[in-house]
């Protein structure tokens, strides 16, 4: 099967979450930013125009955030593996990036943003 490169983004969404190493992260949360592009062949969707044949991307993005709020872990590796998951759980999609920034990671120097990409495919 040839990859696509057809491609659905969501970029910047917002969630307040509570991962992290340190008790103050888990306890006052923080906010999480996430990046997802997912690869889906939108030929049958375009040339149709159905819904039913792509990814709904307002149904992703809740599916998106609801990983993200869930149980606290430590690092935003796993947060990005989770989100990740999510979005392979479409049927329609082949592979996704997934990107996490934490804009207020407790890091000790100025700093704009850090952050994790994973990009990950059907087996």
């Amino acid at each position: 099967m040839a990859r696509t490169r057809d491609r659905i983004t969501l970029t910047g969404v917002r969630v307040r979450a509570h991962h992290g190493v340190f008790d103050f992260e888990r306890e006052q949360g923080q906010e999480f930013v996430i990046d997802v592009s997912v690869a889906v062949d939108l030929a049958a969707a375009a040339s149709g125009d159905d819904l039913g044949s792509t990814v709904h991307y307002g149904e992703l993005a809740e599916a998106v955030v609801a990983a993200v709020e869930r149980d606290p872990v430590d690092l935003i590796e796993t947060v990005a593996e989770r989100v990740a998951a999510v979005a392979l759980g479409y049927p329609a999609v082949e592979e996704v990036e997934v990107t996490v920034h934490k804009p207020e990671a407790p890091i000790s120097v100025p700093f704009a943003d850090v952050a994790v990409t994973v990009v990950r495919g059907r087996a």
